[in-house]
C-alpha cells in the first residue's frame, strides 16, 4: 500500500500543483471506515477548502474529473463533506504485492542511527521494568533495520555510579570481601540484589559511614586500589548477568560504552571546557549552590541545574551531556574497545581507557534515541539543553528521549513467585519496583515462571515432542508473552504485568498470535507432506497472470481482499510506529491480522477444497498473509515455533 501512495501522490501533484496551491505533503490518504465506500479517500478537498473559501465538496466534484485515471484505481467516487474515494484495482494489486515479495519501499534517512536501551545499574540482578525498556529499545532497533537504516546499539554501563559504589562498599566493609572472594559467590547478581538493599538501609541507619562511602567513590572515579577494582570486578561480573538475562528476550547489543572510560579518558573535562568555553555553565558565587558549575534551565521555574558540584564531582547529567556528545561525533575523540561476548557469531565490544590497537570505533551518530522511564524526563530536557547551549542545534533535534512509563506485577502473579504482598500493595492491586529497598521481581524469576507455565501446556498438548524441542518451544512462547505484553500498551500507561492473561492463547496475546502463524505454517507443511504442491507456486501463479481472485465468489473476494489490504500495511505501520514510538500501534496491527486470518480460516478450509482454482487462491492469499504475520512478529521479537 505504501508503494502504490506514493505512486499516487506523484501522480496527483504533478496533475494537480498547476490548479491548485498545493505541496506534495499535502496530498494525503485515509482509509474510508468500510470496504463499500473504496479502498483509499483522498482528502485534499478539505484543506484547500480553507485556502481557497469554497466548498469542499464542490472543490472535490470539480477535482474528479480534472485527476482523471490513476495507476491501479479502476474508479473514484464523491463523497461525504468531500472527499474522493479511490477504488482500487485489486487483482493488480495483489499481484504487485506477490510479485514484488522480499522487496521493501521502506528507505533509510539518516546516516547512522544510535539506539541506547536496556542500561541497567550494574550493581544487581535486572528487574521486570527493564525488561521494558529492552522490548522497547530492541524493538526500535528491529523496525529501523527494516527501514534499512544502519543502526549501532548501545547498552551504557554506569560502573562509577553510587549504586556500585554502594555494593562495593557492602562488599568491602559489611562483609570484608576482597576480588578473589567474588568467585565463590553463585547467583552474583541476586547476591548484589540483597545486598544493595541492606547497604542501603545500613547507610541510612548510620550516617557516620557516609564518609567512607564517599571515599570509595572517589577511589573508584580516581582509579584508585583496591576500590577501583573491585569496582570493575563488579561491574563486569553483573553485566555479564544481565547479558544472559537479555539474550533470553532476544535482545542484543553492539557496544558497551563505561562511565569510567568516560572518566578515564577524560571525555568530560573535553566537554567541560566546551560547556565553559560557550559560556552554556558558570559558577555560581552564592546562594544553595554556591561554588559548583551550573546550566540554567530553560522552565517555567527558570531553575539552575548542577553539572559540577562544589568539591567537583561530576553530577550524572554532566556525565550524560559529554556521552551525548561523543554519541554525535562532537567530541573530536573515541574510546579505545575490548571483546567483551560473542552473541550469534558477532562481537560485543565494551570500551576502555586502555589503549590498544584495535582498530574498531563506535559512535558518531545522525540520530540518537535515549530509551529511558519518564522519570528521567527533566534530566534528558537538561542534557537537549546542554547541545543547544554548545550550539549543536541539528544535533539537539535529532536527540529523542524514548520515554514510558514503569511496570508493576499483578497480585496474582506475585502468588505464583511465592511472594507475600504487604498490605499496602494488596490495596493498590499491584506491586512496584524499587532496587534500593530490595522490592520487586527479578527479570530472570518472572521468565522462569513464564517458561514453567508455558512448559506446562506444551506438555499437555504434545507430550510426543521430544523433551528439549518442548523447552525449547516454551522459552519462545515465554519471550513471546512477555515481549508482546510489554509492547501492546501506549507509552503513557502504567503496565501491571500479569502471568495468565501474558500466556492465553486466547485474546490480544503473544501466544495467540505465535498460534496464528504456528497454524499457518500448518497448512503449508500439509499441503507438502500430503501433496507435494510448493505453497510458492500459486503464489507466484498469481504473480504472473493476476487471477487470483476471479476463481472465488464475491462474497469471499471481499474476503480475502480484506486480508490482503490489512496485510499491505505492514510498512506503513513500521513507519507510524517509528515516528510516534508507540509499538502498540504495531502489536494491534498484527493482532488484526490475526484475528481477520483465523475468521477467514474458520469460514473456508484451504486442505479440504476440492475446486483447484478456489484452493489455489486461498493458499496464494495465505501465502501472502503468512509473510506479513512472521515480519510483524520477528519485528516485535517473537519466535515462531514449530509446533505450540
Amino acid at each position: 500500500m505504501l508503494t502504490l501512495k506514493e505512486t499516487l501522490r506523484a501522480v496527483l501533484y504533478e496533475r494537480l500543483n498547476t490548479i491548485y496551491p498545493v505541496a506534495p505533503e499535502d496530498i494525503d490518504f485515509l482509509y474510508p471506515p468500510q470496504a463499500k465506500f473504496g479502498d483509499l479517500a483522498l482528502s485534499l478537498p478539505m484543506p484547500l477548502a480553507k485556502k481557497l473559501r469554497e466548498n469542499p465538496r464542490a472543490i472535490a466534484k470539480k477535482m474528479a474529473g480534472e485527476i482523471g485515471a490513476l495507476p491501479g484505481v479502476v474508479r473514484t467516487e464523491v463523497a461525504g463533506a468531500g472527499f474522493i474515494n479511490l477504488f482500487l484495482d485489486r487483482d493488480s494489486f495483489f499481484r504487485e504485492r506477490l510479485a514484488s515479495a522480499g522487496r521493501s519501499a521502506l528507505r533509510p534517512e539518516e546516516r547512522k542511527i544510535i539506539v541506547e536501551h536496556t542500561n541497567i545499574n550494574p550493581n544487581k540482578a535486572a528487574h521486570i521494568g527493564h525488561l521494558r525498556n529492552a522490548c522497547l529499545g530492541d524493538t526500535l532497533v528491529r523496525c529501523l533495520r527494516a527501514k534499512g537504516e544502519t543502526v549501532e546499539v548501545q547498552n551504557y554501563l554506569d560502573d562509577t555510579g553510587v549504586q556500585v559504589v554502594d555494593v562495593v562498599f557492602g562488599l568491602m566493609e559489611l562483609q570484608g570481601k576482597n576480588i578473589a572472594d567474588l568467585d565463590g559467590i553463585e547467583r552474583f547478581d541476586y547476591y548484589c540484589w540483597d545486598l544493595y538493599a541492606r547497604t542501603a538501609a545500613y547507610l541510612e541507619s548510620h550516617p557516620e559511614s557516609r564518609g567512607r562511602k564517599a571515599e570509595i567513590l572517589k577511589g573508584i572515579e580516581h582509579g584508585r586500589e583496591p576500590e577501583s577494582g573491585m569496582a570493575f570486578a563488579v561491574s563486569r561480573r553483573i553485566a555479564r548477568a544481565h547479558l544472559r538475562t537479555m539474550e533470553r528476550i532476544g535482545a542484543a547489543y553492539d557496544v558497551f560504552p563505561c562511565e569510567s572510560s568516560i572518566l578515564g579518558l577524560k571525555f568530560w573535562e573535553r566537554a567541560f571546557a566546551l560547556l565553559k568555553e560557550r559560556r552554556a555553565i558558570h559558577r555560581a558565587e552564592d546562594g544553595p549552590n554556591a561554588g559548583c558549575w551550573v546550566m540554567k534551565v530553560e522552565d517555567e521555574d527558570d531553575r539552575e541545574k548542577i553539572i559540577v558540584r562544589s568539591d567537583g564531582t561530576v553530577t550524572y547529567v554532566g556525565k550524560d551531556i559529554a556521552y551525548q556528545l561523543w554519541k554525535f561525533g562532537l567530541l573530536g575523540r573515541d574510546f579505545y574497545y575490548e571483546p567483551f561476548a560473542e552473541t550469534d557469531g558477532r562481537t560485543l565490544w565494551i570500551s576502555t581507557a586502555v589503549p590498544n590497537d584495535r582498530t574498531v570505533g563506535f559512535g558518531g551518530g545522525s540520530r540518537v534515541y535515549n530509551v529511558i522511564d519518564a522519570r528521567q524526563a527533566y534530566l534528558q530536557k537538561v542534557v537537549v539543553q546542554g547541545l543547544r547551549a554548545l550550539q549543536y542545534e541539528a544535533e539537539a533535534r535529532k536527540s529523542v528521549h524514548f520515554s514510558y512509563e514503569m511496570v508493576a506485577l499483578s497480585l496474582r502473579s506475585l502468588k505464583y513467585l511465592g511472594i507475600e504482598a504487604t498490605a499496602e500493595e494488596s490495596a493498590k492491586g499491584f506491586v512496584e519496583v524499587s532496587g534500593r529497598k530490595g522490592l520487586g521481581v527479578k527479570a530472570d524469576d518472572l521468565l522462569d515462571l513464564l517458561e514453567r507455565k508455558a512448559g506446562a501446556e506444551v506438555d499437555k498438548r504434545n507430550p510426543d515432542m521430544p523433551e528439549a524441542d518442548r523447552r525449547k518451544t516454551a522459552a519462545a512462547i515465554a519471550r513471546g508473552a512477555l515481549r508482546y505484553f510489554m509492547l501492546k500498551y501506549a507509552l503513557n500507561s502504567l503496565i501491571v504485568f500479569d502471568v495468565d492473561d501474558a500466556l492465553s492463547f486466547e485474546g490480544e496475546t503473544g501466544p495467540y498470535l505465535m498460534y496464528t502463524s504456528v497454524r499457518l505454517n500448518s497448512i503449508f507443511r500439509k499441503l507438502s507432506e500430503r501433496e507435494g504442491r510448493d505453497a510458492a507456486a500459486p503464489a507466484a501463479k498469481a504473480a504472473a497472470e493476476g487471477k487470483a481472485l476471479e476463481s472465488v465468489s464475491e462474497a469471499e473476494r471481499d474476503e480475502l481482499w480484506d486480508l490482503i489490504s490489512t496485510a499491505a500495511k505492514l510498512e506503513e505501520e513500521v513507519l507510524h510506529s517509528i515516528a510516534s514510538l508507540e509499538f502498540s500501534r504495531l502489536a494491534k496491527f498484527a493482532f488484526l491480522l490475526s484475528q481477520k486470518t483465523n475468521a477467514y480460516y474458520h469460514r473456508r478450509p484451504v486442505l479440504a477444497e476440492e475446486n483447484e482454482d478456489i484452493k489455489n487462491a486461498r493458499i496464494s492469499v495465505l501465502f501472502y498473509v503468512r509473510d506479513g504475520l512472521k515480519k510483524a512478529l520477528d519485528l516485535m521479537g517473537l519466535d515462531i515455533p514449530e509446533r505450540m
